[in-house]
């Protein structure tokens, strides 16, 4: 122990990153850039191979810092796995999706205990990222390293720390967002706290890792219950006829007592519509029913059919169908200035148009190209004629690259999700997520294009 704590110390450890994703690539830039080597290992020969030029594949990390890190000598990527026994430390970032049966995959995870496995050597320190269920990390990969005859706490050591990455945040970051550890004993809770620190402002031990992996599941879980909630307080407002967002921005004076959560169209990401069912699923196994996950789940998975509904009224007010119709989705990422489509519910909303025979094209400056099925969807420009010409504009993702003024101003009848479009400039009809609908300014439906706007898409 005292051995690599020494050099976890004096940062002459060798840091392993098992997957480079989201997660991964920000902490090994954040390893490399505090003098210690890491090594990124990859299935992707893709990815490897545009770290070990420089190239960033993830906006949060600048590419001009990843090709300074790797020109140091201190950062490289492999698709070597043999190489994870060169080794001290071991991080596994690799994703957890659900199956199509909505349970947890641990393929990924399995994947990686694999090659974790074929390389593990006295004096390692194991650290799982990757979000699970809680146990996890005590009875899945454990028993795997103990059965190669590796005693816990003196030929290895194992930990649980849930990543808390928040893509496009830039406030929030790997040094000064708060780590919390939890080892599968207290000697590995102690190691993996001495690791962290050396990129780490704030690091929060607890007692174990079946504890930081429940810390990881209620954060999520509280979001996702609380943006259930102001999803179904806009189903409420609709049926009383009231604009939810005046509502929500009016309860958000209160200084105290309250916190804001804003409805939309859904909910999307790699982790708060899939993390609350890794605990469900848990306790299903307890023969308990998590029921205000389960409420939650129901209510945000029903949003693309509930705005889909909306278009088609707004539509039918109109005297069209959504059979025939002309239209352009604004945003198809899971949130706002991010080019991630997972879980995405633009991809359910425009499935959903598309099934009712709609003509559905699509706009984002951070995204070329999404697949529904077998079927590609290629981003258009988002030009004043393209606005003036479809019959319904339907914004799922408010991006601020958007020109939403000219949205206002060139879309006939706008459907708008996020309450990203200016009112005080609309000339056609906007429909809110809940309440009546806004008719523009007199003087036509809405402003004819002043001139070309230049090709292609808008540059973030």
């Amino acid at each position: 122990m005292s051995s690599l704590a020494d050099r976890i110390r004096d940062r002459t450890c060798r840091y392993g990153v098992l997957g480079m994703g989201y997660v991964g690539l920000p902490l090994a830039l954040a390893y490399a850039q505090r003098g210690v080597h890491v090594v990124g290992f990859e299935t992707d020969a893709e990815k490897v191979r545009a770290v070990q030029a420089g190239e960033s594949y993830i906006p949060d990390v600048p590419a001009a810092a990843l090709a300074a890190a790797v020109a140091s000598g201190h950062l490289e990527a492999t698709t070597d796995m043999s190489r994870l026994a060169e080794c001290d430390v071991i991080s596994i970032c690799v994703p957890t999706p659900l199956s199509k049966s909505r349970d947890p995959d641990v393929s990924f995870v399995d994947a990686a205990t694999r090659s974790v496995e074929a390389a593990l050597r006295p004096g390692q320190l194991i650290m799982l990222e990757s979000t699970t269920y809680p146990g996890m990390t005590e009875e899945f990969l454990l028993p795997r390293f103990e059965r190669l005859g590796f005693a816990l706490g003196r030929d290895f050591w194992l930990a649980f720390s849930p990543e808390r990455v928040d893509p496009a945040n830039r406030t929030y970051g790997i040094e000064n967002t708060p780590k919390v550890v939890g080892g599968v004993d207290e000697a590995s809770t102690r190691m993996a706290v001495e690791f962290y620190r050396i990129a780490v402002q704030t690091v929060h031990p607890v007692s174990s890792a079946r504890a930081a992996e429940m810390v990881k599941l209620l954060e999520n879980t509280f979001r996702s219950v609380n943006i259930g909630l102001v999803n179904e307080v806009a189903l409420m407002c609709d049926r009383l006829g009231l604009d939810v967002r005046e509502i929500i921005a009016a309860a958000a004076t209160k200084p105290f007592g309250y916190m804001r959560f804003d409805p939309g169209p859904g909910i999307g990401g790699h982790c708060i519509p899939l993390d609350p069912i890794y605990l469900s699923w848990k306790l299903r196994t307890l023969e308990y029913r998590a029921r205000f996950i389960e409420l939650a789940e129901d209510v945000n998975l029903a949003m693309p059919r509930y705005l889909v509904e909306r278009v088609t009224q707004a539509l039918n007010r109109l005297g069209r169908s959504v059979k025939g119709s002309e239209i352009l989705v604004l945003g198809v990422a899971y949130k706002r200035d991010v080019g991630d489509t997972r879980e995405s519910p633009a991809l359910e909303v425009i499935r959903l148009l598309r099934d009712r025979g709609g003509v559905v094209t699509f706009a984002d400056p951070y995204v070329d190209s999404v697949w529904l099925g077998e079927v590609e969807l290629r981003a258009r420009p988002l030009t004043p004629e393209a606005l003036a010409r479809a019959d319904c504009v339907v914004v799922t993702t408010d991006h601020t690259a958007f020109p939403w003024a000219q949205v206002a101003r060139h879309a006939r009848l706008v459907v708008d999700s996020r309450g990203a479009v200016p009112r005080a400039e609309v000339r056609g009809t906007l429909v809110p997520l809940s309440g009546p609908a806004l008719e523009g300014r007199p003087g036509g439906p809405a402003e004819a294009p002043a001139a070309p706007a230049a090709a292609g898409r808008i540059q973030p």
